[in-house]
């Protein structure tokens, strides 16, 4: 039997967020979805339930929870509900911009920007793909040149998650063009800085209400107090801070494929075929079997991956496996799910839709499956 790892302090925090989606997200999602673009008033309310900026101390405004759990709790709830747009700039800003900011930022960086994080009136994007450039870092071209005590940054970045809302851009740009795994450096754009442009939203195939865009660096003088990290460390500070990113998509697709699951246990003993409830169909309990079975084994990894995370032992082959083995279970999933509900699984009113749809880039995005492998393979060889 699967035994979960929450404790009575998470299952409140659990009431919180569920009230909170219900008053604030849900009624407007399907508005949300059709502009493309989620309300910034769900964030200023999420900051004041305390649904963001979880982890960033108490000395810049925020709870200074770092037990991930809590987390957890807040990818389930928007998994159940079908929110997965509003989920994913959650994620973003909790599991990786605000890390980056609390682990690298100085002391006055931080005061600067951590504050409004965590309340939701500051809005972070990572701004890493290129348009030739995706898995590969040290392929990056965008290049970031020393003026006096200033920085030149050109470039463009592509596929950005919250590139239309962000308020803060963390680079990466080349500042070392021969310096090989040293040549990266981190640098955080602010709205509004002279030759910093945004193209237009993306159109995805899912995620509709999640806000992606083309962005543009044209001659953007920055000062040094914008310098992310070490200089030079850009890299090294990308490869450090990807496992957590890489844990937060596995925590989200596990929660996913458990929600798809559930709403289709309900709806196969509700609609009736042939006289009977098509959950009864051998074919229907077996497919339900197997789904069940593969989303509480891989449940158990991603729980233990989590207590792991909270104790700074998770490693970086490590959460590749939760990364690539949870998305492929995802779609897996679904995918059936979409089949047990026959045409009303392809209407978009049914969340089981949105979910197909919303599916497909997890196994892309975060490094894709291919390179999750790969990650993993060098780490077998590298024991021999």
């Amino acid at each position: 039997m699967h035994r979960r790892i929450f404790e009575d302090d998470h299952e409140a925090y659990r009431d919180t967020v569920r009230e909170y989606l219900m008053r604030e997200v849900v009624p407007y999602y399907g508005e949300w979805e059709t502009k493309h673009l989620v309300d910034r008033a769900a964030w200023l309310a999420a900051g004041k339930s305390g649904i963001i900026g979880l982890a960033v101390p108490t000395e810049y405004g925020g709870p200074g929870e770092s037990d991930y759990r809590y987390r957890y709790v807040v990818a389930e709830e928007i998994a159940r509900t079908s929110t997965t747009s509003f989920g994913l700039g959650l994620g973003l800003q909790d599991d990786v911009t605000i890390p980056y900011i609390s682990d690298l930022g100085t002391a006055e960086q931080k005061q600067r920007w951590l504050p409004g994080m965590a309340t939701g009136e500051l809005i972070c994007a990572i701004a890493m793909t290129e348009p030739g450039t995706g898995s590969d870092l040290q392929g990056i071209k965008t290049t970031a040149v020393r003026d006096g005590d200033e920085w030149i940054l050109n470039g463009q970045k592509t596929f950005i998650t919250s590139g239309i809302h962000a308020d803060l851009v963390i680079v990466a740009a080349r500042t070392e063009p021969e310096a090989g795994s040293q040549a990266l450096s981190l640098f955080v754009v602010e709205r509004g800085t002279e030759g910093f442009t945004r193209g237009r939203t993306l159109e995805k195939v899912g995620f509709a209400a999640q806000d992606t865009a083309e962005l543009s660096f044209l001659n953007v003088r920055l000062p040094e107090t914008n310098l992310l990290g070490t200089e030079g460390r850009g890299l090294m500070h990308l490869m450090e801070r990807l496992p957590r990113e890489r844990l937060s998509i596995a925590v989200s697709a596990i929660a996913s494929a458990r929600a798809a699951y559930e709403w289709t246990v309900s709806y196969v003993f509700e609609r009736k075929a042939f006289g009977q409830p098509i959950g009864d169909f051998q074919n229907t309990r077996f497919a339900l079997a197997e789904m069940l079975t593969e989303i509480n084994v891989t449940q158990n990894y991603i729980d233990n991956a989590v207590l792991a995370l909270n104790q700074g032992e998770l490693t970086a082959a490590e959460a590749a496996q939760a990364k690539w083995w949870t998305t492929e279970l995802q779609q897996r999933v679904v995918n059936r799910c979409v089949q047990l509900h026959g045409g009303y699984g392809y209407m978009m009113e049914y969340p089981i839709a949105r979910a197909y749809v919303d599916s497909r880039i997890q196994t892309i995005y975060g490094g894709t499956t291919e390179i999750m492998k790969e990650i993993i393979g060098r780490e077998i060889a590298r024991q021999r």
